[in-house]
């Protein structure tokens, strides 16, 4: 297993760093700043980033002996070895999460350790084994974070609001060029002119009301927030 070792994050050269979802400071102990690169571990990780689809909170990446102890690490911890990261639970379910992490590569990751009080989940490349309580089954369980639906054009009311209106338009004019037709070329019937009149200021009507239905409909979807 690669692994390069840095005495700041620092001085990790933009080249050499190939897991784009992570940056150096991230992985890097948090007492003084050293960084051991475990190019396997690392790959996994970005992996497991790229399947799950979601940011990775590292709360806990390499540590130097030193900052091991400090925090009451256990003393052959395979964070030393840049071979482990806690990854906060916050916005993942850790069902999914520990499946995930699993399947990811050729082999996955094999050391899992569960903090539910603490919100973290432990991963390692191994050797396999797990420990800790397990995490309280959600009430809901967590749903992919997509974006809200919009609203379904065939059933917006503003899509139908606007093509009454429009529909109505078209009407309207359409008897008006009707009127104008029989007044110059079919005087038997100049009796019905009247009725069609009478037609055009229905279409109108409904063409005003279609118009006042968009715009009502328009102002309500932006009060909840749904444009």
């Amino acid at each position: 297993m690669p692994t390069t070792t840095y005495a700041h994050f620092r001085d990790v050269p933009e080249t050499d760093w190939r897991w784009p979802s992570f940056s150096p400071a991230e992985i890097a102990s948090r007492g003084d700043g050293a960084i051991k690169i475990n190019t396997q571990a690392m790959d996994k990780l970005q992996s497991l980033r790229g399947r799950l689809g979601k940011p990775m909170i590292v709360l806990s990446g390499y540590r130097s002996p030193a900052h091991n102890k400090a925090v009451g690490g256990a003393p052959r911890s395979k964070h030393m070895l840049g071979t482990a990261f806690d990854i906060s639970m916050s916005n993942h379910d850790p069902v999914a999460f520990e499946a995930a992490a699993r399947a990811v590569g050729f082999l996955g990751f094999l050391g899992f350790g569960t903090y539910p009080h603490s919100g973290f989940m432990h991963i390692d490349l191994g050797p396999a084994r797990r420990w800790g309580e397990p995490f309280p089954v959600r009430a809901t369980p967590f749903v992919p974070e997509v974006p809200p639906a919009r609203e379904v054009l065939a059933e917006s009311r503003t899509l139908k609001g606007g093509g009454a209106a429009g529909l109505a338009t078209v009407g309207a004019a359409g008897v008006e060029v009707t009127q104008e037709v029989l007044a110059e070329t079919q005087s038997a019937i100049l009796p019905l002119v009247p009725y069609l009149d009478t037609l055009r200021w229905v279409f109108i009507a409904v063409a005003l009301i279609g118009i006042a239905v968009a715009i009502h409909a328009r102002i309500d979807d932006w009060k909840r927030g749904q444009r």
